[in-house]
């Protein structure tokens, strides 16, 4: 529904609120305006709560606007001592204070009574922050001879004393929290906080307020830290805060394998073909952003941490690379990777801190504890290897997967770099399988042997991980860069700690509906998947070929395929193994795709110039003489007199099988147009049997000839097609890799016209093969063809590996030109080589889905037996007898018990969010079942 606005001239949606708020804007207006003035209680000025005393003040932070006297206001607010007060002055109002007004806020006694000893705060300038503003306060501390200390007495009222000794400063719990938050959102900084603060208080600079943005600053940093202890526990354990132990602050990451915590007993003697779904994914990853100035020292502003969260412990750290600062980088031998030719090199001038490595988990995107470090000179293996064991040391899973950018030359000499460590940080990788990974989207840039020795698409147990995590959360890292930039050490690490305790959280709370996204994608996934695979299988097997003809190696003609599963998994087993994902019949060059068109192009004039055709031929000379005709009539415009010979010829000898064809070729040729164009030869219709109309007569001798032979061409067409597609696929991988220069690229372009124009006549050729198949199919009563010739949309012809295409390695499939029965038939060694690396591809998808609908269901039981532990850790911790008054031993209970029933609840509704997803696999395992059984019948 609409309307006309005639004043702008717009067409305005009724659907719009915005829109539709515009003729109301001139009454919000008025409101706004109306609230300046005193409103009703101008009438009477009378104070609204007692009715007696003339009323002069309001608030702007109760509910309402009404009009109170100075006793009522002060009276009011003794439970909300930190609300902004408004006085009237006869024309306006303006701001004072509670504290002006007479508001005294007594500590450690109720509120409302008074200390007979009370201390009045230092100087009297106390100062609070708080979600309104930054209020100065009248505040007495109690002084009673059972008081508490000062800092316990404001927080115990849930203000957060700046310093411990005569706090003259405090920032209220609520604030803490507020900013902490919105830090965490919005990455606002501490001092565009604050000073947004100052001019809420003040917008105009004409009542300078005292400066406490050191004070907030540190406060901040304060209750972050204890945020994060009291988090992880450490509240409740006998050793309290200083007992805390490397990385335990962290929030861990529920879906990988924690041996005791949420693996199932007996993980450990699990065979060896299943070791794989206890593995643990790591990657490893820079960020060059996260910069620190060359400000402050660690004596000077020491970290509160000390490696108990994400950042390794300082000292330790620096003493490592103190002792390996000599230590050369060596060169990449594989393509240029800045991150290992210039780890030397990378200027550092002004920064203490080029950036910080990080050890993440590669499947769920968290940050492992004491997986963390500075970066002071790029990024250098003795870094990154110092964070690698650093992280991984305290884990007993035996199968790891480690993925990094430039694992193809950092793992070559880790185990010799290991040594340098202290025996704490070493890892028995001897008892492990360990296997190194390069990101999907980062491999492309590696040399060849890369793309399959450190793919995640061809190395079985990884599901559809990908490598890439770390790189999706620098984007939430990255907006702090530029405050964290300019702190001293100490404090950046405890800021970044606690926005990647954030993260990890967010990540946490978020896996319910992750995981179910993922299942629902990945179990349709597979067994499309593992459908392509089943098709291409079968058209192997249908080629009949056998691993002797194809050039194996067996004295006993064997099925290909039994041939290649073996390589395939004697590879799997051993890398040192012939690679199966590697060509090996010599790649076509350039000279042989031209010898191969010239080739073509001979035998085409060669059937051009035979000679014409004699009186007496047999029927099915007949009809194939007609499809040599209708073949030239599409490619063959230039030679349209001997064309025109060859269809007069032809029709005579056609007159004789077919004498109605007579009648219809003197009505109409068959074609429409202007004159010209209908006397070419190569729009003359021909008539031939699938092309007669109903009333005909035709031998049904000649529709079966025809249909035979259309069944043939329609299997030519498409052997050529494919052959076409090859050719085009290489010459677009060789002119994107190797040539260079306008005169170059446009020879190559030329051969691909060619080859194109080719595949246009392979098209053209099917589609007509096809559809006179579809015409004689019901009157010769042919059924079960279009298994195998289905229609040829343009979306079909796609080559194997198609350059252009948009998906991925992991999601790409197989037309059905590539997977018909018979498309192997063919003995082209470089085809055959295609097939089996195509082959070893579409396995290795189809497994690699299948792993990750495995790997997502035992990661569903995980999480929900790693919330299960947590639980009864925290219901155990509430169980504990602590010492010393009941206050703090109710506050010990509570805590670990709401804790408990947090992760429970989180439990629960993990538990409905995927109440079907086993449902989903059993439906989907039944159709694959069926599709068995059919196709074993």
């Amino acid at each position: 529904m609409h309307r006309f606005s005639v004043s702008s001239n717009t067409l305005i949606s009724q659907d719009n609120p915005l829109l539709l708020w515009l003729p109301e804007r001139q009454k919000f207006l008025e409101e706004l305006i109306r609230l300046e003035g005193r409103g009703v209680q101008g009438i009477d000025e009378l104070c609204s709560s007692c009715k007696n005393a003339s009323s002069r003040y309001r608030c702007e932070d109760c509910f309402g606007v009404d009009m109170h006297c100075i006793d009522c206001v002060v009276q009011k607010h003794a439970h909300s001592p930190l609300h902004r007060i408004e006085e009237w002055t006869g024309e306006y109002f303006e701001h004072t204070s509670l504290k002006k007004l007479g508001l005294r806020i007594q500590l450690g006694h109720n509120v409302g009574d008074r200390c007979m000893n009370a201390t009045t705060a230092f100087g009297d300038e106390f100062v609070v922050i708080d979600s309104h503003g930054i209020h100065e306060v009248g505040l007495d501390y109690c002084g009673c001879e059972t008081a508490e200390a000062r800092t316990t007495q404001l927080l115990r009222m849930a203000w957060f004393p700046s310093t411990t000794i005569d706090p003259k400063t405090a920032a209220t719990f609520r604030l803490l929290e507020e900013y902490h938050l919105l830090s965490f959102e919005s990455k606002v900084s501490p001092y565009e906080f604050y000073h947004a603060l100052a001019r809420r208080t003040d917008n105009t600079g004409l009542k300078p307020l005292k400066d406490r943005y050191e004070a907030f600053m540190r406060m901040i940093r304060e209750w972050r830290h204890l945020k994060m202890v009291k988090r992880s526990g450490r509240g409740h354990e006998p050793g309290g805060v200083e007992d805390t132990k490397e990385g335990e602050l962290a929030v861990t990451c529920p879906a990988c394998p924690h041996p005791g915590k949420n693996l199932p007993d007996g993980w450990q003697s699990v065979s060896s073909s299943r070791r794989w779904i206890y593995g643990l994914f790591v990657a490893i990853d820079a960020n060059f952003r996260l910069k620190r100035k060359a400000v402050s020292k660690d004596s000077v502003d020491p970290g509160l941490s000390r490696g108990w969260a994400y950042f390794v412990e300082e000292l330790a750290y620096k003493t490592h690379l103190l002792e390996r600062i000599d230590e050369l980088q060596e060169k990449s031998t594989c393509s240029s990777h800045s991150a290992v030719d210039m780890a030397d090199t990378k200027s550092s001038r002004g920064l203490a801190a080029t950036g910080v490595g990080t050890i993440d988990c590669a499947r769920h995107n968290m940050k492992l504890p004491a997986g963390v470090g500075d970066l002071q000179k790029g990024e250098k293996y003795v870094n990154m290897d110092y964070l690698f064991f650093s992280a991984l040391k305290h884990s007993s899973v035996t199968v790891l997967n480690v993925s990094y950018d430039i694992a193809c030359q950092w793992h070559k000499k880790l185990w010799h770099r290991m040594t340098w460590l202290a025996p704490s940080n070493q890892l028995d990788y001897t008892a492990k399988l360990i296997t190194f990974f390069v990101p999907k989207f980062h491999l492309p840039a590696h040399v060849v042997p890369c793309h399959t020795k450190f793919s995640f698409n061809f190395i079985r147990g990884v599901g559809r991980t990908d490598g890439e995590a770390p790189e999706r959360g620098w984007a939430n890292i990255n907006p702090v860069a530029s405050s964290t930039k300019e702190m001293g050490p100490g404090n950046r690490r405890d800021t970044l700690d606690d926005h990647f305790g954030d993260w990890n959280w967010k990540k946490v709370v978020g896996l319910g509906a992750t995981v179910l996204r993922k299942i629902q994608e990945a179990i349709p996934e597979r067994n499309s998947h593992l459908e392509n695979l089943r098709l291409l299988e079968e058209s192997i097997e249908s080629s009949r070929i056998t691993a002797s003809l194809a050039g194996g190696s067996t004295d006993e003609p064997v099925s290909i395929l039994t041939s290649w599963r073996k390589e395939a998994e004697a590879w799997e087993s051993d890398p040192t193994q012939p690679n199966p994902f590697e060509k090996r019949v010599e790649t076509m060059t350039q000279a042989t795709v031209r010898l191969q068109l010239a080739q073509d192009d001979a035998q085409k004039l060669a059937n051009e110039s035979s000679a014409p055709l004699h009186e007496e031929v047999t029927p099915s000379v007949l009809i194939s003489a007609g499809l040599d005709v209708e073949e030239q009539q599409a490619t063959i415009q230039n030679r349209r007199n001997a064309l025109t010979r060859k269809i007069d010829a032809w029709a005579k000898i056609q007159a004789l099988y077919i004498p109605g064809v007579v009648a219809l070729r003197v009505g109409s040729n068959g074609t429409s147009g202007t004159e010209e164009e209908i006397e070419k030869a190569e729009n003359q219709k021909l008539w031939l049997p699938s092309q007669l109309p109903r009333g005909v007569v035709c031998d049904q001798e000649l529709r079966s000839i025809e249909w035979r032979l259309r069944y043939a061409q329609a299997g030519d067409a498409l052997n050529e097609l494919r052959q076409s597609l090859r050719l085009s696929s290489y010459l677009n991988r060789f002119k994107d890799r190797f040539l260079r220069g306008q005169g170059a690229n446009t020879r190559a372009r030329n051969t691909l016209k060619t080859v194109d124009a080719k595949s246009t006549a392979c098209k053209a050729r099917y589609r007509a093969a096809h559809a006179a198949l579809h015409s004689l199919s019901p009157i010769l009563n042919m059924v079960g063809w279009q298994n195998t010739f289905r229609a040829l949309t343009d979306d079909d012809v796609k080559p194997m590996v198609d350059l252009l295409e948009a998906g991925t390695e992991g999601r790409r499939q197989l037309t059905w030109i590539w997977t018909m029965r018979g498309a192997a038939d063919n003995s082209d060694e470089g085809l055959q080589d295609a097939l089996r690396i195509e082959w070893c591809k579409a396995r290795a998808r189809a497994a690699r889905w299948s792993e990750e609908v495995e790997l997502l269901f035992e990661e569903k039981r995980r999480i929900l037996q790693f919330f299960n532990w947590q639980a009864e850790q925290w219901v155990d911790r509430a169980q504990k007898v602590f010492p010393g008054d009941a206050i703090m031993k109710e506050g010990l209970i509570a805590y670990a018990l709401r804790q408990a029933a947090l992760r429970r609840s989180l439990a629960a509704h993990f538990t409905h969010l995927w109440r079907d997803t086993q449902r989903l696999l059993d439906i989907a395992n039944e159709g694959m079942d069926t599709d068995d059984s059919q196709g074993s019948t």
